[in-house]
Protein backbone atom coordinates (compact mmCIF):
# COMPACT_ATOMS: atom_id res chain seq x y z
CA UNK A 1 0.00 0.00 0.00
CA UNK A 2 2.63 2.45 1.14
CA UNK A 3 4.71 1.57 -2.37
CA UNK A 4 1.51 2.61 -4.90
CA UNK A 5 1.17 5.48 -2.76
CA UNK A 6 4.68 6.41 -3.33
CA UNK A 7 4.64 5.34 -7.08
CA UNK A 8 0.71 7.38 -6.99
CA UNK A 9 2.74 10.85 -5.36
CA UNK A 10 5.77 9.88 -8.14
CA UNK A 11 3.59 10.24 -11.01
CA UNK A 12 1.99 12.90 -10.24
CA UNK A 13 5.47 14.83 -9.61
CA UNK A 14 6.45 13.94 -12.92
CA UNK A 15 3.40 14.93 -14.66
CA UNK A 16 3.48 18.59 -12.94
CA UNK A 17 6.89 19.17 -14.13
CA UNK A 18 6.53 17.91 -17.58
CA UNK A 19 2.98 18.03 -18.68
CA UNK A 20 1.85 15.49 -21.25
CA UNK A 21 -0.21 15.86 -24.19
CA UNK A 22 -1.33 12.06 -24.11
CA UNK A 23 -5.06 11.40 -22.17
CA UNK A 24 -3.59 9.47 -19.13
CA UNK A 25 -0.01 10.18 -17.48
CA UNK A 26 2.89 7.73 -18.59
CA UNK A 27 5.23 6.98 -15.65
CA UNK A 28 8.98 7.53 -16.55
CA UNK A 29 11.16 4.54 -17.17
CA UNK A 30 12.43 5.09 -13.93
CA UNK A 31 9.46 4.22 -11.89
CA UNK A 32 8.43 0.88 -10.93
CA UNK A 33 4.48 1.01 -10.88
CA UNK A 34 2.21 -1.62 -9.10
CA UNK A 35 -1.54 -1.47 -8.49
CA UNK A 36 -1.83 1.80 -9.56
CA UNK A 37 -4.49 2.46 -11.76
CA UNK A 38 -4.27 4.94 -15.16
CA UNK A 39 -4.25 8.71 -13.70
CA UNK A 40 -6.16 11.29 -16.17
CA UNK A 41 -4.00 13.56 -17.37
CA UNK A 42 -6.41 16.34 -16.43
CA UNK A 43 -5.22 15.35 -12.77
CA UNK A 44 -2.32 16.18 -13.42
CA UNK A 45 -3.12 19.99 -15.04
CA UNK A 46 -5.31 20.20 -11.26
CA UNK A 47 -2.17 19.35 -9.06
CA UNK A 48 0.03 22.02 -11.21
CA UNK A 49 -0.99 24.73 -9.38
CA UNK A 50 0.61 23.17 -6.10
CA UNK A 51 3.75 22.41 -7.52
CA UNK A 52 4.51 25.15 -9.39
CA UNK A 53 4.44 28.03 -6.88
CA UNK A 54 7.46 30.76 -5.79
CA UNK A 55 8.57 31.39 -2.00
CA UNK A 56 10.36 34.73 -0.95
CA UNK A 57 12.49 35.48 1.58
CA UNK A 58 14.17 38.63 3.37
CA UNK A 59 17.69 38.56 3.03
CA UNK A 60 18.86 41.78 4.28
CA UNK A 61 17.71 45.76 4.47
CA UNK A 62 20.03 48.22 2.44
CA UNK A 63 21.72 50.29 4.62
CA UNK A 64 21.33 53.75 3.27
CA UNK A 65 18.13 53.19 1.01
CA UNK A 66 14.43 52.07 1.64
CA UNK A 67 15.03 48.53 -0.42
CA UNK A 68 15.29 45.28 0.49
CA UNK A 69 17.23 41.82 -1.03
CA UNK A 70 14.81 38.76 -1.27
CA UNK A 71 15.90 35.14 -2.67
CA UNK A 72 13.31 33.75 -4.61
CA UNK A 73 13.08 31.37 -7.62
CA UNK A 74 12.43 33.44 -10.65
CA UNK A 75 13.99 31.03 -13.17
CA UNK A 76 15.60 27.30 -12.51
CA UNK A 77 17.17 28.44 -9.22
CA UNK A 78 16.86 30.67 -6.25
CA UNK A 79 18.49 34.24 -6.67
CA UNK A 80 18.80 37.26 -5.40
CA UNK A 81 16.57 40.00 -6.22
CA UNK A 82 15.98 44.01 -5.15
CA UNK A 83 12.81 45.23 -4.09
CA UNK A 84 12.29 48.91 -3.38
CA UNK A 85 8.77 49.60 -2.83
CA UNK A 86 5.65 47.63 -1.03
CA UNK A 87 4.43 45.22 -4.10
CA UNK A 88 7.41 47.05 -6.32
CA UNK A 89 8.52 45.14 -9.02
CA UNK A 90 11.93 42.92 -8.48
CA UNK A 91 14.69 43.34 -9.82
CA UNK A 92 17.07 40.28 -10.63
CA UNK A 93 20.81 41.25 -9.23
CA UNK A 94 22.52 37.63 -9.31
CA UNK A 95 22.65 35.48 -12.52
CA UNK A 96 24.70 32.69 -11.13
CA UNK A 97 24.01 28.63 -12.51
CA UNK A 98 23.53 27.63 -8.76
CA UNK A 99 21.26 28.58 -6.29
CA UNK A 100 22.22 31.42 -4.22
CA UNK A 101 21.64 30.74 -0.76
CA UNK A 102 22.22 33.29 0.93
CA UNK A 103 23.09 37.57 0.54
CA UNK A 104 24.04 40.44 2.67
CA UNK A 105 24.57 44.34 1.46
CA UNK A 106 27.98 45.67 2.98
CA UNK A 107 26.78 47.44 5.61
CA UNK A 108 27.76 50.84 5.02
CA UNK A 109 27.03 52.34 2.11
CA UNK A 110 25.47 49.03 0.02
CA UNK A 111 28.34 49.25 -2.41
CA UNK A 112 28.90 45.53 -3.06
CA UNK A 113 26.72 41.91 -2.03
CA UNK A 114 28.07 39.18 -0.35
CA UNK A 115 26.88 35.82 -1.53
CA UNK A 116 26.93 32.10 -0.67
CA UNK A 117 26.52 29.00 -2.86
CA UNK A 118 27.67 26.15 -3.69
CA UNK A 119 28.26 23.75 -6.58
CA UNK A 120 25.76 21.02 -7.32
CA UNK A 121 24.11 20.92 -4.57
CA UNK A 122 27.90 19.55 -2.74
CA UNK A 123 27.02 21.64 0.22
CA UNK A 124 30.62 22.91 -0.37
CA UNK A 125 28.97 26.71 0.57
CA UNK A 126 31.81 29.15 -0.73
CA UNK A 127 31.43 33.27 -0.19
CA UNK A 128 31.52 35.75 -3.27
CA UNK A 129 31.94 39.55 -3.62
CA UNK A 130 29.45 41.05 -6.50
CA UNK A 131 29.90 44.68 -6.80
CA UNK A 132 27.32 47.09 -7.59
CA UNK A 133 26.40 48.19 -10.29
CA UNK A 134 28.90 45.85 -12.34
CA UNK A 135 27.70 42.78 -11.39
CA UNK A 136 31.05 41.65 -11.20
CA UNK A 137 31.88 38.26 -9.05
CA UNK A 138 34.84 37.62 -6.88
CA UNK A 139 35.33 34.03 -5.31
CA UNK A 140 36.81 34.52 -1.32
CA UNK A 141 37.14 31.58 -0.65
CA UNK A 142 39.45 28.09 -1.30
CA UNK A 143 36.82 27.13 -3.71
CA UNK A 144 37.11 23.51 -1.89
CA UNK A 145 35.81 23.44 1.74
CA UNK A 146 32.79 24.30 3.22
CA UNK A 147 32.58 27.79 4.72
CA UNK A 148 29.36 29.85 6.55
CA UNK A 149 28.46 31.67 9.77
CA UNK A 150 29.23 34.95 8.34
CA UNK A 151 28.93 37.83 10.63
CA UNK A 152 29.36 41.89 9.80
CA UNK A 153 31.61 44.01 11.96
CA UNK A 154 30.00 46.72 13.55
CA UNK A 155 32.50 49.06 11.20
CA UNK A 156 31.39 47.05 8.22
CA UNK A 157 34.53 46.39 7.42
CA UNK A 158 35.09 42.82 7.96
CA UNK A 159 33.50 39.57 8.37
CA UNK A 160 33.90 36.95 10.07
CA UNK A 161 32.97 33.61 9.00
CA UNK A 162 33.84 29.69 9.54
CA UNK A 163 36.06 27.22 7.33
CA UNK A 164 36.95 24.03 7.27
CA UNK A 165 39.68 24.66 4.92
CA UNK A 166 42.71 24.01 7.38
CA UNK A 167 41.66 19.97 7.29
CA UNK A 168 38.55 19.58 5.92
CA UNK A 169 36.48 18.73 9.10
CA UNK A 170 37.19 21.17 11.75
CA UNK A 171 35.67 24.54 11.43
CA UNK A 172 38.11 26.93 12.29
CA UNK A 173 37.45 31.15 12.73
CA UNK A 174 38.69 33.27 10.11
CA UNK A 175 38.52 37.26 9.57
CA UNK A 176 38.55 39.08 5.93
CA UNK A 177 37.67 42.21 4.62
CA UNK A 178 35.71 41.05 1.71
CA UNK A 179 36.66 44.46 -0.48
CA UNK A 180 40.11 42.78 -0.05
CA UNK A 181 40.48 39.29 -0.08
CA UNK A 182 44.08 39.01 0.79
CA UNK A 183 43.45 40.11 4.26
CA UNK A 184 42.02 36.84 5.10
CA UNK A 185 43.55 35.38 8.61
CA UNK A 186 42.94 32.81 10.43
CA UNK A 187 41.98 33.94 14.14
CA UNK A 188 41.36 30.48 15.93
CA UNK A 189 42.11 26.89 14.79
CA UNK A 190 39.49 24.76 16.61
CA UNK A 191 38.11 21.20 16.93
CA UNK A 192 35.32 20.15 16.12
CA UNK A 193 32.74 21.17 13.45
CA UNK A 194 30.05 23.10 15.82
CA UNK A 195 31.78 26.49 15.75
CA UNK A 196 30.64 29.84 14.73
CA UNK A 197 30.92 33.80 15.89
CA UNK A 198 27.60 34.79 17.36
CA UNK A 199 28.45 38.81 17.67
CA UNK A 200 31.60 41.34 17.57
CA UNK A 201 32.06 43.66 19.96
CA UNK A 202 30.82 47.33 19.92
CA UNK A 203 34.51 47.51 19.39
CA UNK A 204 35.27 45.16 16.74
CA UNK A 205 38.01 43.72 18.90
CA UNK A 206 36.17 40.44 20.36
CA UNK A 207 34.00 38.13 19.45
CA UNK A 208 31.48 36.55 21.43
CA UNK A 209 31.87 32.32 19.85
CA UNK A 210 29.78 29.31 20.32
CA UNK A 211 30.91 25.84 20.52
CA UNK A 212 27.92 23.62 19.18
CA UNK A 213 27.81 19.96 21.05
CA UNK A 214 24.73 18.64 21.28
CA UNK A 215 20.99 20.37 21.26
CA UNK A 216 21.25 20.48 24.94
CA UNK A 217 24.49 20.91 25.41
CA UNK A 218 27.01 24.03 24.41
CA UNK A 219 29.66 26.73 25.54
CA UNK A 220 30.06 30.23 25.06
CA UNK A 221 33.89 31.51 24.65
CA UNK A 222 34.66 35.27 24.63
CA UNK A 223 38.10 35.39 21.72
CA UNK A 224 40.41 38.32 21.37
CA UNK A 225 39.92 39.00 17.45
CA UNK A 226 43.79 40.47 17.35
CA UNK A 227 45.17 37.27 19.24
CA UNK A 228 42.96 34.80 18.93
CA UNK A 229 43.23 34.63 22.55
CA UNK A 230 39.91 32.91 24.26
CA UNK A 231 38.35 32.61 27.59
CA UNK A 232 35.18 30.99 28.80
CA UNK A 233 32.31 32.72 29.79
CA UNK A 234 30.83 29.98 32.17
CA UNK A 235 28.08 31.90 34.21
CA UNK A 236 29.00 31.15 37.87
CA UNK A 237 27.16 28.02 39.38
CA UNK A 238 25.53 26.91 36.51
CA UNK A 239 26.38 23.33 35.18
CA UNK A 240 28.53 22.59 32.29
CA UNK A 241 25.62 20.74 30.61
CA UNK A 242 23.21 24.36 29.92
CA UNK A 243 22.60 25.08 26.02
CA UNK A 244 23.04 28.79 24.91
CA UNK A 245 21.87 30.49 21.77
CA UNK A 246 21.25 33.43 20.23
CA UNK A 247 24.03 35.52 22.28
CA UNK A 248 24.66 39.44 21.73
CA UNK A 249 26.83 41.55 23.29
CA UNK A 250 24.82 44.74 25.36
CA UNK A 251 25.40 48.25 23.95
CA UNK A 252 28.59 49.35 25.94
CA UNK A 253 29.88 45.65 25.80
CA UNK A 254 29.95 45.21 29.52
CA UNK A 255 27.67 42.40 29.23
CA UNK A 256 25.92 39.69 26.97
CA UNK A 257 22.03 39.17 26.52
CA UNK A 258 20.94 35.20 25.37
CA UNK A 259 18.83 32.31 25.51
CA UNK A 260 19.93 29.79 28.08
CA UNK A 261 18.52 27.23 30.30
CA UNK A 262 21.30 27.41 32.68
CA UNK A 263 19.78 26.86 36.31
CA UNK A 264 16.19 26.27 34.64
CA UNK A 265 14.08 23.59 32.62
CA UNK A 266 12.70 26.02 29.63
CA UNK A 267 15.10 28.20 28.29
CA UNK A 268 14.95 31.88 29.45
CA UNK A 269 16.43 35.11 27.92
CA UNK A 270 19.15 35.48 30.38
CA UNK A 271 21.78 38.58 30.88
CA UNK A 272 25.04 37.35 31.72
CA UNK A 273 28.07 40.07 33.58
CA UNK A 274 30.92 39.83 32.21
CA UNK A 275 33.14 41.32 34.81
CA UNK A 276 31.28 39.41 37.30
CA UNK A 277 30.20 35.77 35.07
CA UNK A 278 26.49 36.37 36.66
Amino acid sequence: MARSLVGSLAILLVAALHPLQAQHVVPGDQLVIEGVPPIPASVADQVRRYTEYRSAGLRDWHPTERAMLIGTRFGNSQQIHLVKSPLGARTQLTFASEPVGGGSFEPKTGRYLLIAMDAGGNEFTQLFRQDLPSGEVTLLTDGRSQNGGVRWSRAGDQIAYSSTRRNGADRDLYTMDPAAPASDRLVLAVKGGGWGVADWSPDDRRWLVFEYISVTHSRLWEVEVATGAMSRLAPVGVPDTAAYAGARYSRDGSGVYLITDADAEFRRLAHLDLATKK
